[in-house]
């Protein structure tokens, strides 16, 4: 079972730079085909998808949030990054990260983002 985890800080002034990691253990962010996400559930609301990175490398992001989105790798650490800029309070969420692989599908625990000055 693969395994992710998020980390990152639970605290963000407005306009600045938002940024996640998620680290996995238990598989390869480079196995074929596998895929690894991003998602969001603001406080009261439903889960909005961000943005995905592919096996390859490969990026696919929410239309309504591509301008300000951003997700990378580091295959040497077996993680993937999200970035999110020029954050106001609405971006205020839990923040998951999720992964694909062999047809399952695992999820970290989620970490508490807050926008706030």
């Amino acid at each position: 079972q693969v395994q992710l985890q998020e980390s990152g800080p639970g605290l963000v002034k407005p306009s600045q730079t938002l940024s996640l990691t998620c680290t996995v253990s238990g598989g390869s962010i480079t196995t074929n085909y596998a895929y690894w996400s991003w998602i969001r559930q603001p406080p009261g609301k439903g889960l909005e998808w961000m943005g995905s990175i592919g096996y390859s490398g490969s990026t696919y992001y929410s239309p309504s949030l591509k301008s300000r989105t951003s997700i990378s790798r580091d295959t040497s650490k077996n993680q993937f990054t999200l970035q999110l800029s020029s954050v106001t309070p609405e971006d205020t969420a839990v923040y998951y990260c999720y992964g694909v692989i062999g047809g399952m599908t695992d999820w970290g625990q989620g970490t508490q983002v807050t926008v706030s000055s």
